[in-house]
């Protein structure tokens, strides 16, 4: 009888521990909380440029720096936050440009920055030189706007207007080929320095086939032109961003 009792008492003894540890391994989720607690981010924009950054002949919320803004908060969580702040004005050129940032005194803790600028050099006849030592110094500018991080800079190409209404009575091929020139040393420098371009010229290009991409002042961009620049700009933005 006594093995017996000792016998029971060790069955007795493992079903108990048994079904201790069963407890605990289906203990509630709360115990394991997995749940997602980041918390929601506070991203600081800055849009740099002329009448294309501010959106001549268009609705505020139509320019491009606004849509994408907009495209951002879309992807990234509803949570976010997206503060945009636009330095730009219509006729702006290189020097004008660099003089409205420095009565700005901007903060120096943005999280990226676009820079659209150059078609005022070249319609108001300004020495291309002055745009090569200028566009230099406002990239220099834009990068000390993000931490001095270059990586969060993108450079947006210049349109081209001799593909609208107002260009085509104003030497069009002259004005294309001027363009190419601001462009390309824009292009070159951002290539050979680590700074991200986006070419959105060619979509400017299409303005006499497709109206639609020119607005009601025949000159400047439309909504939907924006609208294309943005999908081009879209992607380095979120990348810069995550």
């Amino acid at each position: 009888m006594n093995r017996r009792f000792k016998f029971i008492a060790l069955i007795l003894i493992v079903g108990l521990t048994f079904f201790g540890c069963n407890s605990n391994t289906d203990s509630p989720a709360g115990d394991t909380n997995t749940e997602n607690t980041t918390a929601p981010e506070n991203f600081k924009l800055i849009a740099l440029g002329d009448s294309y950054t501010i959106g001549q002949s268009v609705c505020e919320t139509c320019r491009f720096p606004a849509q994408l803004k907009d495209s951002l908060q879309t992807y990234f969580s509803v949570l976010d936050t997206f503060n945009l702040q636009i330095i730009a004005r219509t006729g702006w050129t290189t020097s004008d440009l660099k003089s409205a940032i420095v009565a700005a005194d901007l903060q120096t803790d943005f999280d990226l920055v676009t820079l659209l600028i150059g078609v005022n050099n070249q319609y108001q006849n300004k020495p291309f030189s002055l745009y090569e030592t200028e566009f230099v110094e406002l990239i220099n500018t834009a990068v000390s706007l993000v931490g001095n991080t270059a990586s969060k800079l993108i450079v947006v190409s210049i349109p081209d207007y001799a593909y609208t209404p107002f260009g085509q009575g104003r030497n069009p091929e002259n004005i294309s080929s001027q363009l190419e020139l601001y462009n390309s040393f824009a292009r070159t420098y951002c290539e050979n320095n680590g700074i991200k371009y986006v070419n959105i010229t060619d979509i400017t290009q299409d303005g006499l086939n497709n109206p639609l991409l020119v607005a009601s002042d025949n000159l400047h961009p439309s909504a939907l032109a924006y609208t294309k620049f943005v999908e081009r700009i879209l992607p380095m933005a979120i990348d810069i961003l995550k």
